[in-house]
Formats: C-alpha cells, sequence, structure tokens
C-alpha cells in the first residue's frame, strides 16, 4: 500500500491527464447520443462519481508502469482492462444508488475512453518515431545499416533499432527475395529489392553495415549474401542460425560478424523430440569430458528436455567450472553436478557411479589430436582405449539404460593412432552390448567447427599474427559440422540405439581445407594472397589427404531419422578382445611404442600405420618373428 501511494506522487500528472481525459469521454458520449444537445437531466453527480471510481483504479493499475513512448499491445491491453473496470464498476454504483442513467452511454462512453487513453499513448510513439527516423536520415553521423531479410528476424531487428536511437544506427531499408514483399514497408522502412540489388543500395545510400538477418539460410546463401555485401567499407554482421539461438528469439545483442561457419551452415537438425524426452527428461545424465567442446555442448543440449541432474566429469577444472557457471544461469532449477576426475581412475568412476546413480552416460572424453597421439601412443592407449574400457564396465556394473560413445571418422581405415584407438573403443562397447543390459552404443561424425585444437582457431591466430596460414595440402579435404549440430545428433542418435550399433552422421559434402582458409582471410578483412599467404607445408605424421565414413566393405542402412544411419560392423570376440587389451595395458605402461603400434595393427584390421617409414606388412613381419 505504501509502495503504491509513493508510486502515485511521482506519477500524478499522468493520472491527472487520464482522469481529465476519461471525463472529456464521458462528455462526448452524451453529446453523441443525445445528438450534440446537453440532457437536462444531467447531473455534475454523475461526473463526480466517475471521477472517483476512476482515480482508484487508475492509481492501482500498471498503466504507468511502462513509458507512454514504448507504448505497445501490452499497453493496450492494460487499458481495455482498466476500462472495463471503470465502466461496470460505475454502472453498478449507479445502479445501488437507483440513479437514473441511459444504458448505451455506457457503450459509447468504452469506445470514447479507449479511444482518448489509448490514442494519446500511441499518438506520442508515433511522433517520436517519426522524429527518430527523420533525424536518423538527416544525421551523416549515424551508422547506416541495410537488413538483408524481411521475416521475423528482419522485422525485430528493425522494431529494435527504432527503439533505441541511442545505438546510432539508421536502417535505410530491408532486401529480401520474396517477390510479395517488395516495396512493403516493416516499421517505416521500405524493402527496396532483392539480393541482386545489394551492392546498388550500398553506393546509393553509403551503407555502412549489412546485417543478414535469415537465421535459417543455409551456407551457400550466407557466403553468396556475404560476396554481394563484402566491400572494403561495409562491416557484415548476421543472425545467428538456429542451432545459436535455442529458444527462438532474436534480439541486437546476438548480432555478430560473419564467421567461416556460417558460409558451412547447413539445414537444421530436424530432433525427435519425443524420443530424446523419453530417456532424458527426469533422468541422471553423466558426460564425461562434459568440459570439452563437444561434451560442453552435449550438457547445454540435454539441458533443453528437463533432466534430473546433469554430471560433468572432466579432468579439465578451468572448463568445468565455467560451464557450470553458464548452466546455472541458464537453468536455474536444474541440478548441475560438476566433478573432477579421469576416466582412467576406476576407483573414481565407481565412488561417481555409485553415489550419484546415472541413468544414461554419453561419453566425450578423448585424446583427439592426431600428431601428438602419434609421438604419445601409450596415452591414447592409457585415455582412449583402457579409459574407454573402464567407464563402459562402470556403467554395465551400475546397471546405467543407456552408454553412448562419441567416436570419429578416423576410426575407418586409420592411419594413425588415434583413429586405430577410436576404432577399438568402438570395438569395446559392441562387446560389452553382446552381455550387458545396458544399450552401448557409438556415433561417428567428422571434424567439428570451432572445437577446441580444430583448424579455424589455429588458422585465426596465424592470421592474426600476420600469416602464413599453413595448409598441409593443397587437395586435403574434411567434413565439417557445426557444434551444436554434432551435439544434437549425438544426442538423437542415443535414442534411435538398441545396443551395439555404430551410428554415422549425414556430414553432407566434404570441404576443401585450402578453400577453408581463403574464406577464413576473407572474413577477416583481408586479401588472400596478398595481404595473408596461404602456404603448404606437407601432411603431418599419421594425417589422411581425405577422411571416410564407410569402408569400401562396409555397408549403412537409414534409420527413422533422416540424418543418421547405422554402420555394419563386423562382430567382435570378446575373448581375443580382452587378450589384446591386456597387452596393450603393458605395453602402454612400459611405453612400448613399436609394440603398441603392432598390436593395434592385429586388433584393428583396417589400421595402416605410417610411422618410422614402417609399412602394416613391417608390422606383421616384426610380429610374426
Amino acid at each position: 500500500m505504501i509502495e503504491k501511494i509513493y508510486s502515485f506522487y511521482s506519477r500524478k500528472r499522468l493520472i491527472i491527464l487520464d482522469l481529465i481525459l476519461i471525463n472529456l469521454a464521458m462528455f462526448l458520449s452524451f453529446m453523441m447520443r443525445f445528438d450534440a444537445e446537453w440532457p437536462n437531466f444531467i447531473h455534475i453527480r454523475y461526473f463526480y462519481y466517475l471521477t472517483l471510481i476512476s482515480l482508484t483504479f487508475l492509481i492501482f493499475s500498471n498503466l504507468y508502469n511502462s513509458m507512454w513512448k514504448y507504448a505497445s499491445i501490452a499497453e493496450l491491453y492494460s487499458i481495455i482492462k482498466t476500462t472495463a473496470l471503470i465502466n461496470i464498476t460505475y454502472i453498478i454504483l449507479l445502479y445501488f444508488l437507483n440513479i437514473a442513467f441511459p444504458r448505451s452511454i455506457i457503450l459509447i462512453n468504452s469506445m470514447a475512453t479507449l479511444i482518448l487513453l489509448g490514442g494519446s499513448r500511441f499518438a506520442l510513439r508515433t511522433i517520436r518515431e517519426h522524429l527518430i527516423r527523420k533525424n536518423g536520415a538527416d544525421s551523416d553521423a549515424r551508422v547506416k545499416a541495410l537488413i538483408i531479410g524481411a521475416g521475423d528476424a528482419g522485422e525485430i531487428i528493425v522494431r529494435e533499432m527504432n527503439k533505441h536511437p541511442e545505438m546510432g544506427i539508421s536502417v535505410v531499408g530491408l532486401i529480401d527475395d520474396d517477390p510479395a514483399k517488395q516495396h512493403l514497408e516493416i516499421h517505416g522502412h521500405k524493402v527496396l529489392g532483392t539480393r541482386e540489388d545489394i551492392p546498388k543500395y550500398i553506393k546509393k545510400f553509403n551503407v555502412h553495415e549489412v546485417i543478414i538477418a535469415i537465421p535459417s539460410a543455409d551456407g551457400n546463401t550466407i557466403k553468396e549474401l556475404y560476396e554481394l555485401s563484402n566491400q572494403k567499407t561495409v562491416r557484415v554482421k548476421i543472425v545467428p542460425g538456429v542451432y545459436e539461438i535455442l529458444n527462438g528469439d532474436v534480439n541486437l545483442s546476438q548480432i555478430r560478424e560473419v564467421k567461416v561457419e556460417d558460409l558451412l551452415r547447413r539445414d537444421p537438425v530436424d530432433l525427435k523430440t519425443e524420443d530424446i524426452s523419453e530417456y532424458l527428461r527426469d533422468r541422471t545424465v553423466l558426460v564425461s569430458g562434459g568440459g570439452g567442446s563437444i561434451g560442453s555442448e552435449i550438457c547445454r543440449q540435454i539441458a533443453n528436455f528437463n533432466p534430473k541432474e546433469i554430471i560433468i566429469l572432466d579432468i579439465n577444472e578451468n572448463s568445468t567450472y565455467f560451464l557450470e557457471l553458464e548452466l546455472k544461469n541458464r537453468f536455474p532449477h536444474l541440478d548441475i553436478t560438476p566433478i573432477i576426475g579421469s576416466i582412467r581412475d576406476k576407483g573414481k568412476l565407481d565412488h561417481v557411479f555409485s553415489e550419484y546413480q546415472p541413468d544414461v552416460v554419453f561419453h566425450a572424453a578423448a585424446h583427439k589430436h592426431v600428431p601428438l597421439m602419434e609421438s604419445s601412443p601409450e596415452e591414447a592407449v592409457k585415455n582412449n582405449i583402457l579409459g574407454t574400457k573402464k567407464l563402459a564396465e562402470t556403467a554395465d556394473q551400475y546397471h546405467v539404460k543407456r552408454f553412448v560413445l562419441v567416436s570419429t571418422d578416423k576410426a575407418v581405415n586409420p592411419t594413425n593412432v588415434m583413429g586405430a584407438s577410436k576404432r577399438a573403443a568402438e570395438m569395446i562397447i559392441q562387446s560389452l552390448s553382446k552381455k550387458s543390459r545396458t544399450k552401448f552404443m557409438a556415433v561417428r561424425f567428422g571434424n567439428v567447427l570451432g572445437s577446441q585444437g580444430s583448424v579455424i582457431p589455429i588458422f585465426k591466430r596465424q592470421i592474426a599474427n600476420g600469416g602464413p596460414v599453413t595448409v598441409t595440402h593443397e587437395d586435403i579435404t574434411r567434413y565439417f559440422m557445426t557444434i551444436p549440430e554434432a551435439a544434437q545428433l549425438v544426442i538423437q542418435a542415443g535414442a534411435l540405439g538398441k545396443g551395439g550399433e555404430v551410428f554415422i552422421l549425414d556430414m553432407g559434402e566434404p570441404v576443401r581445407i585450402k578453400e577453408l582458409a581463403e574464406d577464413l582471410i576473407t572474413l577477416s578483412g583481408l586479401t588472400p594472397y596478398e595481404d595473408i599467404d596461404i602456404e603448404i607445408v606437407g601432411l603431418r605424421p599419421g594425417e589422411k589427404l581425405y577422411e571416410e565414413l564407410l569402408l569400401e566393405t562396409e555397408e549403412s542402412t537409414a534409420t527413422e531419422h533422416e540424418r543418421i544411419f547405422i554402420n555394419h560392423l563386423e562382430l567382435v570376440e570378446c575373448d581375443s578382445l580382452s587378450s589384446v587389451l591386456n597387452r596393450l595395458e603393458f605395453l602402454a605402461r612400459k611405453k612400448d611404442e613399436r609394440g603398441i603400434i603392432s598390436t593395434l595393427v592385429e586388433l584393428v584390421e583396417c589400421y595402416e600405420p605410417q610411422r618410422d617409414n614402417l609399412t602394416r606388412v613391417d608390422f606383421r613381419n616384426k610380429k610374426n618373428a
């Protein structure tokens, strides 16, 4: 009550103005009802009672919680509600006081009150926005922006820029390929033409900034729009794609510079949310490697499906800590449990599984850097192979319902230790799935744009240092997908698995790394081979010219999701696998690198090591000697 009284004194001028308008509405209602002749029976008490009732409702309404200059549909609803309450209370009071009153006046007065109260507010907003546009158009100091996309995202951006003149941005118009939208207006700004007209209008209006506001656009479209807009004096920005806008809302703070990921953007993943919700909702989910690029995004995506608890298991304390802060801020009602530990530590795993009893495990912890694993193969064995074995066996021991291994396309025809170790990890979960009630499965995919240690951050650092950008081969290609896309498909595959499957994801077309480097240099505002050179340095140890998703002898079948396929691999003999794994553990402890390579050749039939100029035959001959 005290707050309401205090608030009254700060807004009393607005209330007095509204009281005048309400009484004016009543006066006009009588004039319209009686053809501009003032009836003799009208008494001053009509206006006295109306003023008292209106004053009461206005004080306790929320009409003054918003600034008039930002009046919108929400304010209109408040005006309608307040007007209805005033008139209903007014007629009830007159009835109980037995005061004669023409009933038709109430209807006329309600309409007149709405027009005067609402009109005054929206007139102020209209005048303000007109002045903003007029001043913005006349001011050379303002940044002139051209918006590409006259859909929902474009409308939101134009509306918000109109609301915030302090940003110093003046919208000169919009571009859209839809013929039906040509020459129409959005909040006073005209749709000027189609994408072919972009260079013309940039020159005509001296545009400083182009904003691509099409969240659903694919990579080829983004690349074309960028090339049409990219001029020396023009900054090209973009509204993030649907992968990045998790809640579907667009705001000005999300507008950012165009990234190379945007140029490779693909169609959004159509998630079968019912299937995912069924196995994640109200469940305890553990993500190993949860602080890494893929693991952290899996955690973010899982959080949207209302799990009971997310356990972030990672050896890296910093990334785990910051992910915990992020998730707790975005999902305050969700239990987030960070645990620092290694999948190599069976005692730690037993403690975690015993205490938290996870229902689902996503295994994303792994050493993935190809050249480093070539020089330290024992670490790939300890982490990628034996760590997976310990984690999977612990999941089986504690009756986890589902276990999803994040694998890689480098497990196909591996030429390096990392790929061979990931194929061995797949074999472990295939073997366990034969005898366990836990549904074990693996998901293979290619490179992930922007992940830690991937090619994009390396190229960016080289560009920032003035170049050159180093590419290992003129024709080297890789499959790419974004981090959110990969995480979403991994989670979807977890819903499809019945046990023992190795899923492969639709990676689209492979990308030439040299072209990727050229695009990244261009996005940095520089010219390839002029400002920044590209240097071919030769393939690194264990590196392939191109990656594969299937062996020539393998087949895949479609699943109910169009982007996920099942890879049919040979069955794994449990006893022979166990024997080889024991030998690998012994060799890893001894740091016997050549012994490890030889044993991996024996275990992974398609492994072709590129090491010390020795071939697969050399290793086989050494083994048979």
